[in-house]
């Protein structure tokens, strides 16, 4: 399956596998998933904010956040258990209206020539069942990193 921008393959394990370029480096992009105040700009679909309530981005830490919007909200958490300053970042991330189903996301950041870089993305769902169910809604992840790319492009330029 691939989408606009993001390349995703889902092999026959239970798991989803997906790559993602980028106009900044490496360590850019790193910090926009380990910023708090950066990760609220750009996650969850258009017209619907995050509430952040608890995140360590720290090896050991922990994370909680609720998007609300669009009718509904959704919460989710999740533990640090790898954080490698502007090169991986390994955590469950678990969708509280389906407890003890954890996926543990496995994040690489890579630079590219250019000032350029690549995130490469594993995620390990408990089940292909569970697995199914997030290809399903995947699409917000093309969304979610092209309001990335805004971001990006915003600090790198500064306001305008």
């Amino acid at each position: 399956m691939t989408n606009e921008r993001t390349k995703i393959v889902s092999p026959t394990e239970a798991t989803i596998v997906f790559s993602r370029e980028f106009e900044a480096p490496a360590a850019a992009v790193f910090e926009a998933h380990t910023d708090p105040a950066q990760l609220a700009h750009w996650v969850g679909p258009r017209g619907t904010i995050m509430r952040l309530r608890e995140f360590d981005a720290r090896t050991g830490g922990a994370w909680s956040y609720v998007i609300e919007g669009l009718g509904g909200s959704w919460a989710f958490h999740g533990s640090f258990h790898e954080v490698t300053p502007s090169r991986r970042i390994v955590q469950t991330f678990e969708y509280e209206a389906n407890p003890e189903q954890p996926n543990l996301d496995i994040l690489t950041f890579t630079d590219l020539p250019s000032g350029r870089s690549r995130l490469d993305g594993q995620s390990i769902y408990p089940s292909i069942g569970a697995r199914d169910a997030m290809l399903d809604v995947d699409s917000g992840l093309d969304e979610d990193y092209e309001r990335l790319d805004a971001l990006l492009s915003t600090r790198a330029t500064g306001p305008a």
